[in-house]
This record gives structure tokens, C-alpha cells and sequence, in this order.
């Protein structure tokens, strides 16, 4: 164990999550931290603060205050502020993920599925949307996708919100940094059938700190590449414009090639436009060089 990760672990000022967790298990606090995210200025007079939530008890407001104070509330001489804390506990609420279960019909998605041309459907279930082939059964990837991303979009805005999501997470994770809790993610390629994707050579991105994974076929890490958003773009195809389930690269593992086992080595190949961008990565999915050819 890790110097830095044994002081964090043996933390003396840390509060116990089952605490934590109690000190906003109330509506006044939960209202007080709301007050704060919706503040105008980053620091709230006492005052001000108890006029937002609308508690005349000075003394009982004031209790309330002082349970969330240090932990998810800052106190400077001027007021109060939000701290980070507080501000994920804001973040979670208006997500939905802790008060909202919807469910929605399936979308239906104007793409074709890579495996049998039939047309997608985009389904939400548990707080996870999937896009997938209801002909064929070919998953075109299924991740978490909050509540709150439903909100006030129509079909098409969801679909084009989960798109940018899912790109956001995976660059995180490819670059070792977990979406969740910004701890350290390590990358593993490997065949398996338990993945979100129909591919079954993927790649397995999981935290070590909190055990949280993402899944998808080789090809989606390359989808903020330079060399590859430029080869498209010289063949008029704009990446960021491009759903990633519509790019057989990024789903599937056709494309896909093992060039070496020890160490791993894949290549991606990428046609457009009769040219074919070939791209060598190594095991953690990092580029190593690019070729092309007609």
C-alpha cells in the first residue's frame, strides 16, 4: 500500500460514510444546501440563508446548519459556502439518481445496426440506456445515463446527450482517471462475453480505488485521436458529428486485429473514402503509430 493511500485510508479528521450520509438524512439540510448551490454569490449571510429556506427558528435553523458545517458547509466571516461535498450531494439530488426512477418508451434510433443493417432502438432501464439491435440482439453499448439527462430533451437531444457521455467517460477512463471518483483506472483487453458491446475482443477499464468498470470494443478509444478525427475530416466526415454507434470501429471488433500478445499489440483498421488508416496501440490503449494506405 501506497504512502499517500494508507494516510488517506488512516485519515484522522475523515468522516465515517454512514455519518456522513446521516448529516444530510433531513429535509431542512438538504433545503440549505440547495439554498447555497442557488445562490447568487458564493458566500450566503446567515440571515439570507434562513430567509431562503424559510425557517423562522433561529436557534433550530442554526442547529441544522452547524451539523452540515465543516463537512458539506464552509464557514468564513462573512457567511457560509458550499463546499465540494456538499456540492456533489446537491449534484446527486438534481441528477435524480437518489429520488427519480423513469422509465420511457424505446427511441427509435435512425441508424442502422453494424451487424445486420436492421434499425436501432435506444432502451433506458435502471438508470442505464443501451443501444442496441432489436432484429439481432447486437449490443451497440449500454452505460449509465442519470435521470436528470432526460430531463426536458426530447428523443433526439438524449440521444445526442448519451453520445457526448459516453465519449466523456471513456476519455477519462483510457487516460487512467476514474469518471466516478477520479481514482486510478487500469485497462485490460481481452475476450469476454459479459461486455455491453456485441464485440468480444474488448477493452475492460476498472478502477482499483472504487471497483467501478466500463467496457467497450478496442476502437472507441480512438475516437478523440488526432491523426483519426484528421483522416476523417480530410474524407468530409466530422467526428463529434458522428454518433459513436454509427462507426463500426467503435462497436465492433471486425476492424480489429491482434498483432502481438507479449506484449499486446492491436491494429485498428479504418477505411473512409478508399483509403485505410491503419492504427497500432499497445495494451493500455495508447497509440504507438498510424499508417496509411489506398
Amino acid at each position: 500500500m501506497s504512502e499517500r493511500l494508507q494516510s488517506i485510508q488512516e485519515c484522522g479528521d475523515c468522516v465515517e460514510p454512514a455519518d456522513a450520509f446521516g448529516l444530510v438524512a433531513n429535509e431542512t439540510r438538504i433545503s440549505i444546501l440547495e439554498a447555497l448551490w442557488t445562490a447568487e454569490g458564493e458566500t450566503v449571510r446567515f440571515s439570507e440563508l434562513r430567509e431562503t429556506v424559510g425557517m423562522r427558528d433561529s436557534a433550530q435553523f442554526n442547529y441544522h446548519l452547524d451539523k452540515l458545517t465543516d463537512q458539506f458547509v464552509r464557514k468564513v466571516e462573512a457567511g457560509y459556502q458550499l463546499r465540494h461535498a456538499g456540492e456533489k450531494v446537491v449534484q446527486a439530488v438534481l441528477a435524480g439518481s437518489f429520488t427519480e426512477h423513469p422509465t420511457i418508451e424505446p427511441i427509435d434510433v435512425d441508424d442502422p445496426c453494424v451487424q445486420c443493417g436492421a434499425e436501432l432502438q435506444a432502451v433506458y432501464d435502471d438508470e442505464q440506456l443501451s443501444i442496441q439491435c432489436p432484429d439481432c440482439g447486437y449490443g451497440h453499448g449500454e452505460y449509465a445515463f442519470p435521470p436528470g439527462g432526460l430531463t426536458d430533451r426530447d428523443d433526439e437531444e438524449i440521444l445526442a446527450a448519451f453520445d457526448q457521455r459516453v465519449r466523456h467517460l471513456h476519455c477519462l477512463a483510457k487516460d487512467g482517471v476514474c469518471p466516478e471518483c477520479s481514482g486510478r483506472m487500469e485497462t485490460t483487453v481481452e475476450r469476454a462475453d459479459a461486455c455491453c458491446v456485441g464485440s468480444s475482443l474488448t477493452a475492460t477499464h476498472r478502477c482499483s480505488q472504487c471497483n467501478h468498470q466500463l467496457c467497450s470494443a478496442v476502437g472507441l478509444a480512438l475516437l478523440d485521436d488526432s491523426e483519426v478525427v484528421g483522416f476523417h475530416r480530410e474524407h468530409g466526415v466530422s467526428l463529434s458529428e458522428r454518433p459513436y454507434w454509427t462507426l463500426s470501429w467503435c462497436v465492433s471488433d471486425e476492424a480489429i486485429e491482434l498483432a502481438g500478445e507479449e506484449p499486446q499489440r492491436f491494429e485498428v483498421a479504418i477505411e473512409q473514402g478508399g483509403e485505410t488508416l491503419t492504427v497500432t496501440l499497445d495494451d493500455d490503449l495508447s497509440v504507438l503509430e498510424t499508417s496509411r494506405s489506398a
